[in-house]
């Protein structure tokens, strides 16, 4: 049947943590819609995926941050599966900055794509989601940044300190409808891109309390759980996943 399987649309998930994300629950058996701004990455994170996949793997490049684009994703769900069970806004930049100095257009954009393309991604899930007798789950990538300050990135941990704050709102307004809405804070995590610096496993090894910085399936488990049918009671929440460093929170610098 056409809707036995859960579907999931994820963006951000051409690479690293929403990578991660989109195999396991591909691997669950979800029908997965992986998006990433970038094209080259969205058809490469489709192949990845569908090696391991137990269903429908598909790819939708574009702005997730984009008003229309995101309308277009919500329609592209509702066309090849008839439901949308899972949305995953995992989507975000930083644009690392010393306060003093820092342009608008980069605040401007933080802002547009952490917090607006979360905002607006959920509001129209949730609008397909309540006319769904299973109602649907929705789960936000904020950042131990919203718990611990970060040279340069007050902007950055502002904006997801708001997606937090979000969820929580949420949940007022979408328990109703059997949605239930959670956060994952990742803390340092090994991706290809800290990878490039030589330092980074080594940093923050020293000073996270278990010893290492979490790989992208670290915070991808979590994530794949907060959606499941295991974690149905669950909403307002946010779980950090981070070796234990927001407990102390050792400086990196």
């Amino acid at each position: 049947m056409k809707n036995q399987n859960k579907v999931a649309l994820i963006t951000g998930a051409g690479q690293g943590i929403g990578l991660e994300i989109a195999r396991i629950l591909a691997e669950k058996g979800h029908h997965v819609i992986i998006n990433d701004i970038e094209q080259s990455l969205t058809d490469d994170a489709v192949q990845e995926v569908l090696k391991s996949a137990k269903s429908k793997v598909l790819g939708l490049s574009g702005d997730s941050g984009d008003l229309e684009f995101i309308g277009e994703m919500i329609g592209f769900a509702q066309k090849e599966f008839g439901k949308l069970d899972v949305v995953i806004a995992n989507a975000g930049i930083t644009l690392y900055g010393d306060f003093l100095e820092y342009e608008p257009k980069d605040f401007f954009e933080v802002l547009r794509i952490n917090m607006g393309g979360t905002f607006f991604l959920a509001q129209a899930a949730a609008r397909m989601m309540k006319n769904q007798e299973e109602g649907g789950s929705l789960l936000f990538t904020s950042s131990a940044t919203a718990h611990q300050a970060h040279k340069n990135l007050a902007a950055y941990g502002m904006s997801k300190a708001a997606i937090e704050m979000l969820a929580k709102n949420l949940v007022i307004e979408l328990s109703v409808f059997n949605i239930n809405v959670n956060t994952i804070a990742p803390g340092a995590t090994l991706t290809k891109r800290t990878a490039m610096d030589k330092d980074y496993e080594k940093t923050w090894s020293r000073i996270t309390p278990l010893g290492r910085p979490a790989s992208v399936g670290d915070i991808a488990h979590a994530a794949a759980f907060l959606v499941s049918d295991g974690a149905r009671h669950i909403t307002g929440q946010n779980l950090v996943i981070d070796g234990g460093w927001t407990s102390i929170s050792p400086s990196p610098y």
